[in-house]
């Protein structure tokens, strides 16, 4: 079976690949079972070294790998090498903390010694997605492989080259061979692998659809899954808020990835009596962002990555249209070979709309009015996802005690758009996933947390 890279801008096929064959599947599944035999006992130094390897390969090849994004995935180039720049920054976190991260926990007991021991669980699968290629996958590899488990990735098909690539890198710092693997497959035939005994754990980002697939057939084998799905985050602009640090920060927000990201922006909930004003300030910004060839570095959005996306995506729009949203800029498909969609703005936005019910993976932007300060934070919890929000008020002390305690996600920041940061915890709540990645708390989600206790 070949399964073809196409280039979202102009409709071009990017590569061929042949992918792997059942019998191929089941080689590369006990390489990487063997490697892990040796893997596990290398010291933390060594695994360290190497990850920092791989962080300096990353940094060399950034241009290369931002425009191996642009390609298959239309990621603008300033988006692409941030992304790559992250994955390093992120090796080498873990290569720095792990070992403290993981250090042997002494408990007093009635025992002479008592303790807890973190071992690697062994051969883990990552389900990964194609929109940020690099970074979805490194923010699993670097703490699984520092743990000392190894991995198998099944990525997105419209990214193969990116799965190639990081491999690629892997073997290049120096890693021995097979700790880290990819597999050539489509999703179809995804459960034989999970299925297979020498897999221990899956850790999948993706839609929740396949978050639930995953799940079920781990779960039927007993096998840990660490879930990161998909999310309708709510920005919350209250009646003290700073519009146009609200209005600029949700924006940029809102066309992360070209829009096409769990924790980008998507319903941004104003108390009516500044509703008007975040409105304009909102339109003009978005109206001024200019989509255009993702190797262009003045692009601030590139294509969507499938045209089947993008079309489903209009989908969403022209419902909400057709049941009394009001469409201010974009709501179109433009001509020619691509998948591309523009900045697009709905208002009177309600519940029962697709805008308000679901997520819009692209640059839609949903506003929805609220009464006042407590009914905005009904309509933010008021969705099936939860994984990030944003509070915008001038009174800090009471939006992070509302980003604490009162809104259900799994981030919430205040006067700022969400984001990934290694130093801290990351997945969701209800339909948005659970488990979570980075931090210390992501590197301990793959380990046997295991008791030690000495008579």
């Amino acid at each position: 079976m070949r399964i073809d890279s196409i280039n979202p801008f102009n409709g071009q096929v990017v590569n061929c690949y042949e992918t792997h064959k059942p019998d191929e599947v089941e080689n590369i599944i006990r390489s990487v079972h063997l490697a892990w035999g040796n893997w596990r006992t290398v010291s933390f130094t060594k695994r360290a070294e190497l990850l920092k390897r791989t962080a300096g390969i990353l940094r060399e090849r950034k241009s290369q790998l931002a425009m191996l994004m642009a390609t298959e995935m239309g990621k603008p180039l300033k988006g692409g090498i941030a992304e790559v720049e992250k994955c390093a920054d992120t090796c080498e976190f873990y290569a720095k903390h792990t070992e403290d991260f993981l250090r042997e926990e002494i408990i007093s007991t009635d025992a002479s010694k008592s303790y807890v021991s973190f071992q690697p669980l062994g051969l883990i699968l990552a389900v990964m997605p194609w929109n940020f290629p690099f970074w979805q996958v490194f923010r699993f590899l670097a703490p699984a492989l520092m743990a000392g488990n190894c991995g198998i990735l099944k990525h997105a098909s419209n990214v193969f080259g990116c799965a190639v690539e990081i491999q690629n890198i892997i073997r290049a710092a120096g890693f021995p061979e097979n700790v880290f693997r990819t597999l050539l497959i489509p999703g179809s035939e995804v459960n034989p692998v999970i299925e297979n005994s020498l897999v221990k754990a899956v850790t999948l980002t993706g839609s929740t659809e396949a978050g639930k697939k995953v799940a079920e057939k781990a779960g039927s084998l007993i096998k840990k899954t660490v879930l990161e799905l998909g999310g309708s985050d709510a920005y919350v602009v209250l009646h003290d808020a700073d519009l146009e640090l609200a209005a600029e920060t949700c924006v940029n927000s809102r066309l992360i990835n070209s829009g096409q990201s769990c924790i980008a922006a998507k319903r941004f909930i104003v108390v009516k009596s500044v509703l008007e004003e975040f409105t304009d300030l909102f339109l003009k910004k978005m109206g001024s962002k200019i989509m255009g060839d993702p190797t262009d570095p003045t692009t601030d959005i590139g294509p969507q990555a499938r045209t089947d996306l993008r079309n489903e995506l209009h989908e969403q729009v022209k419902k909400s249209i057709e049941m009394s949203a009001k469409c201010l800029l974009g709501g179109f498909i433009p001509d020619g070979n691509n998948a591309f969609y523009p900045p697009t703005v709905l208002t009177g936005v309600k519940k029962g709309m697709p805008a308000y019910d679901e997520e819009l993976f692209g640059p839609v932007a949903a506003i929805i009015s609220a009464e006042n300060e407590s009914d905005a934070i009904k309509i933010a919890n008021d969705s099936v996802f939860g994984l990030g929000a944003a509070i915008f008020s001038k009174d800090i002390a009471r939006a992070e005690t509302i980003a604490a305690t009162q809104i259900e996600a799994g981030s919430c920041f205040v006067n700022a758009f969400v984001k990934s940061d290694q130093r801290l915890p990351f997945g969701g709540v209800k339909q948005s996933g659970y488990g979570r990645e980075l931090s210390y708390y992501g590197i301990k989600e793959f380990v046997n947390i295991k008791t030690v206790y000495v008579k």
